[in-house]
């Protein structure tokens, strides 16, 4: 009796032994099925993102337009005739594109916005940013940047005086009369030293912030473009930079340049309604008009036919990156 209680006692803890020793064996391989199996999973996962990166490409590819088979033509807004020769090697490559873009002239600054939101023209390019955002507030277009051009100095010029120092009392200066370009001047007045502002730091001064004019200049206001050819009637003039091509006036030839030529709220722009922006086709046109005017043929122009006096800027922003 005793010897069977002890036969079946060392029987069970053979077998206890046995179950034991086999269960790491069964772990591990319990854990290699199931990094196989995560494995496999994420390689059929790597599988499913290049499917979809490649479909997604694809349906780019499928999307995009290629004006030599369906060519568009677009109106663009300048002012000044200088603006023919600084979009000339734009013109031509957009040409070779299929886009056919004609430069069209407007002769002062109010008209191209308005023909802008009435879709007399597809796109416009004369203003700077501050500018653009003040007609907007004033007119509510419904118009915006597309891309940046460049930024171009607005000097001081006078048929009367050699240096702005030899300024008198009571001597007259001429201004641009729009609100944006006149509070670029009345800085480039108060870098010179003629007037000081109550707040320098005030971006868009007006005569109203003059805070002192100790040679008791008169300052007058004239639109921009009948400026140059006042310059007989007034002792110099702040010029903007267009009509001094316009009317041959050289950089060498101003009585003080403007160095005011940092601030980005002065660079140029590329100006378009709001709604096109919601054609894709459009806006792929609109893209390579901007791409064409930022080249390095654009720039040429601006550093051999002009000596530079244009200087490219933010050609590194993409402003239509969130409409692509």
């Amino acid at each position: 009796m005793k010897k069977s209680i002890y036969l079946a006692l060392l029987a069970a803890t053979v077998l206890a032994g046995c179950g034991s020793s086999e269960t790491p064996a069964a772990k591990a391989a319990e854990t290699t099925a199931a990094q196989e199996t995560s494995k496999a999973e994420e390689t059929t996962e790597k599988a499913k993102e290049a499917e979809s990166e490649a479909a997604t490409t694809a349906a780019t590819e499928d999307t995009a337009f290629d004006f030599t088979k369906d060519p568009i033509d677009l109106k663009i807004g300048v002012v000044g005739s200088v603006y023919d020769e600084l979009w000339a090697p734009a013109a031509a490559k957009l040409k070779d594109e299929g886009i056919n873009l004609e430069i069209v002239q407007f002769t002062d600054y109010v008209t191209p916005n308005n023909a802008l939101a009435n879709g007399e023209i597809d796109l416009n390019a004369f203003q700077h940013q501050i500018y653009l955002a003040k007609e907007v507030e004033q007119y509510d277009y419904k118009i915006q940047a597309i891309g940046n051009t460049f930024i171009i100095p607005l000097n001081v010029y006078s048929d009367k005086i050699k240096s702005i120092d030899e300024l008198k009392d009571g001597d007259k200066i001429a201004v641009p009369n729009d609100l944006t370009n006149e509070g670029r001047a009345l800085k480039v007045l108060a870098a010179a030293g003629v007037i000081t502002l109550k707040n320098n730091d005030n971006f868009n001064p007006t005569l109203d912030d003059i805070d002192s004019n100790p040679k008791n200049i008169t300052i007058e206001e004239l639109a921009a473009n009948t400026i140059p050819s006042a310059l007989p009637d007034v002792t110099a003039a702040v010029v903007n930079g267009n009509y001094a091509l316009d009317f041959g006036l050289k950089t060498e030839d101003a009585i003080y340049k403007d160095s005011v030529l940092d601030e980005e709220k002065y660079w140029n722009l590329i100006a378009a309604k709001t709604e096109d922006l919601s054609d894709p086709r459009l806006v792929a046109a609109y893209d390579a008009v901007v791409e064409a005017f930022q080249s390095d043929e654009t720039k040429k122009v601006f550093d051999e036919t002009y000596g530079g006096y244009f200087i490219n800027v933010g050609w590194d922003q993409d402003l239509l990156k969130e409409y692509k």
